[in-house]
């Protein structure tokens, strides 16, 4: 799976992703190189962060199943927190679904299940030939983008 492409030059990803934590990095606007496949790294901003978290999505190997990888995280939540959530045809519910993995990911060491549910949820994409972040369906999208919050709020 080319994660690059996958990523490479978003119109979405400021907007869906990176926008919600400018109170962490100002500058949340990205500019992709090209030349380097990459987004270019500015002060002040997640570029960084986000191309490290891209190149090690390249290693993952994707899940068959990613919502077990979430749901991992939300019964955290339920359990060692004590938050009144529950599943309901598989969706979880009684709290915002973000705050749900933001706070499970502080279970997550070094973010292995929302990574894993990062992959699952780009390899579902690709299956169904959504080839990168912008194509994708517009609520897989938005779900994608939370996770990939999570992640870079937890490393910020």
């Amino acid at each position: 799976m080319n994660m690059n492409s996958f990523f490479s030059d978003s119109q979405w990803i400021d907007c869906e992703v990176l926008r919600p934590l400018s109170h962490i990095h100002m500058n949340w606007e990205l500019q992709w190189d090209t030349k380097n496949q990459s987004y270019i790294v500015e002060e002040d901003s997640f570029a960084e962060t986000l191309n490290t978290v891209i190149k090690e999505l390249e290693q993952v190997n994707p899940p068959a199943r990613y919502h077990d990888n979430e749901d991992r995280l939300a019964e955290f939540v339920r359990d060692r927190l004590r938050w009144s959530i529950y599943q309901i045809g598989g969706r979880w519910v009684g709290a915002d679904y973000a705050s749900i993995l933001e706070q499970g990911g502080f279970d997550d060491i070094d973010e292995t299940n929302l990574l894993l549910a990062i992959a699952g949820r780009i390899k579902a994409a690709q299956v169904r030939k959504q080839h990168r972040f912008d194509e994708m369906e517009e609520s897989h999208q938005r779900m994608l983008a939370t996770v990939l919050s999570v992640v870079l709020y937890r490393r910020s």
